[in-house]
């Protein structure tokens, strides 16, 4: 009499690439067609690989990781461990900074639904990150707090400014027009943590 052989466990479900890749492109507010000119990848192939008609090539896969501005191993999650994302200092995002002598990286992973992001910035003496007429850059409801880790600051939020030197934190609504400036004579660094559609009380 032959012995039963038991099955094998059941391995984890691999990821479905195209849903995370439709998260990931809708976070950045992204089109098909902006998704296809940052990465090279044809508009109606990521469409099939949204949908989960396709899986894509290893080539594929890498440029629209690029075009979303992940490596590849960030796109297909394999740097993820239990419900821990390391981050590690050279895959820090570097943000695309609109003012001279502004400078900052985005620290926190683009996973699809996260609704926080941390970002470390650099601003140059006499430099600002905005200027009086620009618009708000977070959607409605968003609270930001900034916490000056070296040099000062000056925080200029609907039409009223506030002085922030070294271990100062603001907290303020950020859907509101503001921009920070550095009055100082040294480089200014500040951590800032922008959380999205937060009701005011």
């Amino acid at each position: 009499m032959s012995a039963t052989v038991a099955p094998p466990p059941a391995s984890k479900p691999s990821p479905n690439v195209g849903e995370r890749v439709r998260a990931l492109r809708d976070a950045m507010a992204l089109s098909l067609r902006g998704l296809s000119e940052r990465s090279g990848v044809s508009a109606p192939m990521l469409s099939q690989v949204e949908r989960g008609e396709t899986s894509p090539t290893l080539t594929v896969a890498t440029r629209i990781a690029a075009g979303l501005e992940l490596s590849l191993s960030q796109l297909l999650r394999l740097d993820e461990t239990e419900g821990v994302t390391v981050v590690r200092r050279a895959a820090a995002r570097r943000g695309g900074a609109k003012r001279r002598g502004h400078r900052y990286e985005i620290l926190t992973p683009p996973l699809p639904g996260q609704r926080a992001e941390v970002s470390l910035h650099s601003l140059a003496p006499g430099a600002a990150t905005g200027g009086a007429g620009d618009a708000p850059i977070h959607e409605p409801g968003s609270r930001e707090t900034v916490v000056v880790t070296d040099g000062s600051l000056l925080l200029v939020c609907a039409q009223e400014s506030y002085e922030l030197d070294t271990g100062d934190a603001v907290t303020f609504d950020s859907d509101l027009p503001h921009h920070f400036e550095n009055p100082g004579a040294a480089d200014a660094r500040f951590f800032s943590v922008v959380a999205a559609g937060l009701r005011r009380s």
